[in-house]
């Protein structure tokens, strides 16, 4: 069996059976609104602040909730549903400590664009500000993280409230709405009267490009001789895959896609030259350093991609496609800033540009580059590697699974040797590099696509901070599979240690850590284990014939370190490759 979502009803049937003028609770206008913005899946934890609101929940069935084990869990489970489905991902906790477990992942979608909408109960209004029982300021905590946040004061205010949240989550820069609803409010009742227009003063993203600045790129285009795309999550998140497709065929300039980018160009394209920056490939960087027109597509030049800042693509002239006006011109200086909606920009710039014929040679070194430094490591016959193993999952799924991730070595080897050819199919913690996030994730994604396979990948230390989240997979038959990768430290940790801090070795040490397979077996989910090549094959293949969830530990070498790596200080084309050079 696969996961369960309840047949959700259209539109306008839902607005039929839920907009009728009645005298509500806020907690019933809650749920009301959000079917009406379409929602089909809810996580969340109760606590005393909003039982109001779960209990209205009680024999609802218009929709699904999930009740996960923490609220940690819950937040990364909406934020992967979002992720994976492009629509907005929605959280409930409790006031206090709920609301607070809730921070770590509202800044993991503040970081990686993602549309959130989490829902908080606080203490009654008369009691906000006097240190009541499980209280705490969650709109002041998460005000640098939150594109916009509410405190809601009255009940008559939250079907505009929740109308704007959507909205906001969910158009210019993506990202996390918070609605914190007070115990008294969630209880008030009103007639109910759903949020209908958007006014909303001082907010008007950016969606359609000037002209002049896309004269100007076309432009450069046919000037330039070592062009290069770097598409970034911006691609993704705008539905714009297609026409930078489009794009790239009618330029054929070389794209590197970043991490959060991965999937926005097939990475079976003769033109993919892979992944930049502290993990990429020598063919991407090298191109970046050696380009004369670097066309940034929905990037942020991140740090793990630019390297030392004034070294970085130091021929180019710099070309940055971004719908927030806050991150043109931030980090790298833009000689072409271009404001809009990626999808937008490239649907009206395609019809303006084609081939170069001045950027012949670079197209043939770009290929050569390729041939001569791919991705590559030393493989063994006795010792399981984890580069081999993410080349299993890939090999056995035709690259067609959504992945998610963790943090750490895991994560960089699955955006190496794993090659998505779609949008949406990778989905990992980009900016803040959450530990914990990839399981709960992975959660999320599955709801989103019950029919689709959903593979989590995880270090043994990542997945011990939301492993508890196996027991909702066990009771609602989720079929994730989850992958650890188990090389008994902290492997990222571990490396950074052995090559910048001289073998210092502090505190890294996971060998203390579960029988990951008990573990498993102990919430109810099925538990396999390899460390060699032959039981990895078949105890994958077995994980993948079983019609639910399962946990797939491969214990891998502790010593492997991720190659190609760029040190920090360092300029991106200053690669260590490791053994295998």
């Amino acid at each position: 069996m696969s996961a369960h979502i309840p047949e959700v009803q259209s539109t306008e049937q839902l607005r039929e059976k839920w907009m009728k003028p009645e005298v509500i609770s806020g907690s019933e206008i809650l749920l009301r609104s959000l079917l009406l913005e379409g929602v089909e899946c809810v996580f969340g934890y109760p606590g005393g602040a909003v039982l109001y609101i779960y209990d209205a929940l009680y024999g609802f069935t218009d929709f699904k909730h999930l009740l996960t084990r923490h609220e940690q869990g819950a937040i990364h489970a909406a934020d992967g549903y979002a992720r994976a489905s492009g629509k907005v991902g929605v959280c409930i906790a409790t006031s206090g400590p709920g609301a607070t477990n809730t921070v770590t992942g509202i800044a993991t979608a503040f970081m990686d664009s993602v549309p959130l909408v989490v829902i908080t109960g606080n203490v009654v209004s008369s009691l906000i500000g006097t240190d009541a029982f499980q209280e705490a300021d969650i709109t002041g905590i998460t005000m640098p993280i939150t594109k916009h946040s509410y405190l809601v004061r009255n009940v008559e205010d939250l079907p505009r409230i929740i109308h704007e949240a959507f909205h906001i989550a969910n158009t210019g820069r993506k990202g996390p709405v918070l609605i914190d609803i007070p115990k008294d409010v969630s209880a008030n009742k009103t007639l109910f009267e759903p949020g209908q227009s958007i006014k909303l003063r001082g907010y008007n993203p950016t969606v359609v490009p000037n002209r002049l600045q896309l004269d100007k790129l076309a432009a450069a285009i046919q000037e330039a001789e070592r062009p290069v795309i770097i598409a970034g999550g911006g691609v993704v998140y705008s539905g714009g895959h297609e026409e930078l497709f489009e794009f790239v065929t009618r330029t054929e300039i070389p794209v590197t896609t970043t991490l959060l980018g991965l999937g926005a160009f097939p990475s079976g394209n003769e033109l993919w030259m892979g992944m930049p920056g502290m993990h990429g490939t020598y063919t991407s960087n090298q191109a970046i350093q050696q380009a004369d027109l670097l066309i940034n597509i929905g990037a942020r030049f991140d740090d793990r991609v630019t390297g030392k800042l004034n070294g970085f693509a130091p021929l180019a002239k710099i070309v940055h496609i971004d719908i927030d006006p806050a991150e043109i011109g931030k980090n790298v200086k833009a000689d072409i800033p271009i404001v809009g909606d990626v999808k937008t920009v490239l649907e009206m710039l395609n019809p303006l540009v084609g081939r170069s014929n001045k950027a012949d040679a670079w197209r043939t070194k770009v290929s050569q580059w390729k041939q001569d430094k791919p991705w590559k490591y030393i493989d063994s016959d006795t010792e399981l590697k984890p580069q081999w193993v993410i080349e299993l999952l890939n090999d056995t799924t035709s690259g067609e699974a959504i992945v998610t991730t963790d943090v750490g070595q895991h994560q960089m080897w699955a955006a190496q040797y794993y090659r998505f050819n779609q949008p949406r199919s990778w989905i990992t913690s980009g900016g803040l590099g959450t530990m914990g996030f990839g399981f709960p994730a992975a959660i999320g994604a599955q709801m989103a696509y019950p029919e689709r396979l959903v593979i989590s990948i995880n270090g043994d230390g990542g997945m011990q901070m939301c492993a508890q989240e196996l027991a909702i997979c066990a009771i609602n038959n989720i079929p994730v599979k989850i992958v650890v990768i188990n090389n008994q430290v902290l492997g990222m940790v571990r490396q950074w240690q052995e090559l910048i801090y001289e073998n210092r070795y502090s505190h890294i040490d996971l060998a203390g850590s579960p029988d990951f397979v008990k573990l498993a077996e102990a919430y109810g989910v099925k538990g396999l284990r390899a460390s060699n090549k032959e039981d990895a094959k078949q105890v994958w293949q077995e994980a993948l014939d079983t019609p639910g969830p399962v946990l797939v530990e491969f214990v891998v070498r502790k010593e492997e370190n991720v190659y190609p790596m760029v040190t920090q200080g360092s300029t991106i084309d200053q690669m260590l490759m490791g053994d295998s050079e």
